[in-house]
């Protein structure tokens, strides 16, 4: 198999930074650590209410980065104007709602699918590799390649959950749904990533599948590297997803 991909998100950099105010700790910085400690992209997401990372985190990460930036964003007009701006290497269309404090599922896009569809045109037209933050459903998976997404985002949230709280049989079950839609997303000629909640103790499962070229993880990471550094936090689970991906 090919060798897997980690994106490392740097949000929660700008929510500790946020919580007291002023320059530090800057996200740009830890993000260019990443990058130096062999993250193969960067994740950010501008929130409509900016409440981690800023217009400004923005402007600095395409100045200072070398790996590409996948620059997650809301449906908005103004997200796309800021996009169409940078033009970023890759924009990940994401659910968002002000009172959630994550992510809390994926995007319904068989619901808005011709708007999704004019939305994203301009994304393309202007270079970028437009990804579509989705449930591991079969008929958002076909929405998001009818719209012309290149590649698709699985949230492994539910996942995660279930194996934190010890309810394996919803775990397997939605191991089980995420393998099966994976190969299917595959299968339509869309490449497949995957992200949210996934730490040292769930990962492996979720890295083993063949279809899968990209795991972005952020807020485990951002937490590990507290008590043990970013460079050593990634390099665990950099060994893990490899020893995942070799059996």
């Amino acid at each position: 198999m090919s060798k897997l991909r980690l994106g490392v998100n740097i949000d929660h950099v700008a929510t500790v930074r946020n919580a007291r105010g002023g320059d530090t700790p800057d996200p740009v910085r830890a993000a260019i650590l990443a990058q130096d400690s062999g993250a193969d992209g960067i994740t950010a997401h501008l929130r409509e209410d900016r409440r981690h990372i800023g217009d400004a985190d923005i402007d600095a990460l395409m100045d200072a980065l070398t790996v590409p930036l996948n620059f997650e964003m809301a449906a908005t007009d103004e997200m796309q104007k800021i996009a169409l701006r940078h033009k970023p290497h890759a924009v990940c269309i994401v659910p968002e709602k002000r009172e959630e404090r994550t992510t809390e599922g994926g995007l319904e896009v068989a619901r808005e699918e011709n708007q999704l569809a004019h939305y994203i045109a301009p994304l393309r037209a202007a270079g970028c590799r437009v990804s579509i933050f989705i449930a591991a459903d079969q008929r958002q998976i076909e929405a998001a390649h009818r719209i012309g997404a290149q590649v698709i985002e699985l949230h492994t949230g539910a996942y995660c959950d279930a194996h934190a709280e010890g309810n394996f049989e919803k775990r397997d079950a939605e191991l089980e749904k995420m393998r099966a839609m994976s190969a299917y997303a595959h299968d339509l000629g869309l490449e497949v990533h995957a992200g949210h909640g996934l730490t040292y103790d769930c990962v492996k499962p979720i890295a083993a599948f063949p279809e899968v070229m990209e795991l972005n993880i952020g807020h485990f990471l951002i937490g590990e590297s507290i008590f043990r550094g970013l460079q050593p936090a990634m390099a665990e689970m950099r060994r893990l997803m490899d020893e995942a991906r070799a059996t």
